[in-house]
């Protein structure tokens, strides 16, 4: 991608990050918050529904989804710059509250892949519930080819899901999640956005040589903090993990995507 088809491509899909006094803060954000009752289970499943601005979703032509889960200890609320994103390119956003007041907390004790296994299953298990849920009831929307989305422990929680081998999972996209290895294949489309203070656990990422093979994707961004992945993060964090999920949506190369995360200033 050379530097002209590149401004061009930011200027159509992320036009807010080309100019710097005009942030996607400053959209307006249609959502809705819903209690979805899981009888089975006797829980009470809070979502927020972050609406693309657009009257073109049908049955016929349904919108696409993306299904969210925070971080853990942040509200399914704190992402908001990215349901603006998402938004934009006509996707609605499902963000889901995973802990409730009477969960157990998340496990500080190694090793992870067991002790907080509970968390993460009783978490996919969720979105498979509100996935089917949200299907009847929103049928302008194709919860037949959902995009997972997390960070932190809401993406472990995404990979989880991922690896269970479900038909409606389209791609997956965490934003520095650590725990739970990646699907290593080709069927779904992989993106994982990385910040720099903290390292991934063994084999959670693919390798250079996995990502080549699956076609998936590593990116990482300069100087973030694990913890500033959110609304309280910093203007520029969010404008490049905004552009870089964009760029995926729109299937974008790994390669691209790290063109675009190495020039995303470059009009700033």
């Amino acid at each position: 991608m050379n530097l002209s088809s590149l401004v061009t491509f930011l200027s159509a899909i992320l036009p807010t990050t080309l100019n710097a006094t005009s942030s996607n803060e400053t959209l307006t954000l249609e959502h809705h918050t819903q209690i979805i009752h899981d009888e089975a289970r006797h829980r009470d499943i809070p979502v927020t529904l972050y609406f693309p601005n657009t009257s073109n979703c049908n049955k016929n032509a349904p919108c696409k989804v993306a299904i969210f889960g925070a971080g853990y200890g942040m509200a399914n609320t704190d992402y908001t710059f990215l349901a603006k994103q998402l938004n934009q390119q006509g996707v609605l956003m499902v963000s889901i509250a995973h802990e409730l007041a009477n969960d157990p907390p998340l496990s500080r004790e190694q090793p992870f892949v067991k002790t907080r296994n509970e968390n993460w299953q009783r978490g996919a298990q969720t979105v498979l519930f509100v996935r089917q849920a949200l299907k009847s009831q929103y049928p302008e929307y194709n919860f037949d080819a959902v995009t997972l989305m997390g960070h932190s422990n809401g993406g472990d929680i995404s990979a989880l899901l991922a690896n269970q081998g479900h038909s409606f999972i389209d791609a997956v996209i965490t934003y520095d999640h650590r725990r739970v290895p990646l699907p290593r294949t080709k069927d779904i489309k992989i993106l994982s956005v990385r910040a720099s203070d903290y390292p991934a656990d063994d084999k959670v990422l693919p390798t250079q040589a996995e990502q080549l093979q699956f076609n998936s994707c590593v990116v990482s961004i300069a100087n973030a903090r694990h913890n500033d992945m959110a609304d309280h993060g910093p203007q520029w964090l969010k404008q490049q993990m905004s552009l870089v999920t964009a760029a995926f949506l729109h299937g974008k190369s790994c390669k691209e995507l790290d063109v675009l995360l190495s020039n995303y200033n470059i009009n700033q």
